[in-house]
């Protein structure tokens, strides 16, 4: 029988930030080796999905630091003179008060389950962006408190822990195919 569920965040209750990303992309392509934005949001993913892979336990970084090691890398790569920490603001802001996609906000309020967050961001954000939508899960779980990333299986066997629920009791809502690791 199904108890609760869990929930990604960004990309399934609210916009991820492709937006943002389209934004900072064209900035960085707007250099003199002109590359293509989308070879530069291509690169940029690629390090950034790397940086996470390899942060967890003694060397677990939080997102917002991933994010402007991966955006100097990129623009070290790509020889833009922009300010990763100008650029990175954007996103930051971004994750504290995203849109909402309003068939999940409808969801949530006539859900009859316990519903809880698992999710990739920094806890900061992720609790500044569920205020601002006045949303109400049990509990939120993060990178922060696993200090892994998904799909690393550390997050989501804490919040089975914590829920006391098996993942018989569980379904989780994404985005994303997630291949544990």
């Amino acid at each position: 029988m199904i108890k609760a569920l869990f929930f990604d965040f960004y990309g399934t209750i609210v916009h991820e930030d492709g937006v943002i990303i389209d934004e900072i992309t064209t900035i960085i392509s707007n250099t003199e080796n002109g590359a293509n934005k989308l070879i530069i949001g291509s690169y940029w993913w690629k390090v950034f999905q790397e940086l996470c892979m390899n942060s967890f336990g003694n060397n677990f970084k939080t997102q917002k630091e991933l994010e402007i090691e991966s955006l100097e890398m990129t623009l070290e790569k790509f020889e833009s003179n922009a300010s990763a920490n100008e650029l990175s603001q954007k996103m930051f802001k971004h994750w504290r008060k995203p849109p909402i996609f309003e068939d999940a906000a409808n969801f949530l309020k006539s859900c009859d389950l316990p519903y809880y967050i698992v999710s990739n961001i920094d806890t900061d954000d992720v609790v500044a962006a569920i205020q601002y939508h006045g949303l109400a899960p049990i509990k939120i779980f993060t990178n922060e408190d696993a200090k892994s990333y998904k799909p690393h299986t550390e997050l989501f066997e804490m919040a089975l822990k914590e829920t006391n629920l098996n993942p018989q009791e569980v379904v989780h809502i994404g985005d994303s195919f997630i291949q544990w690791v």
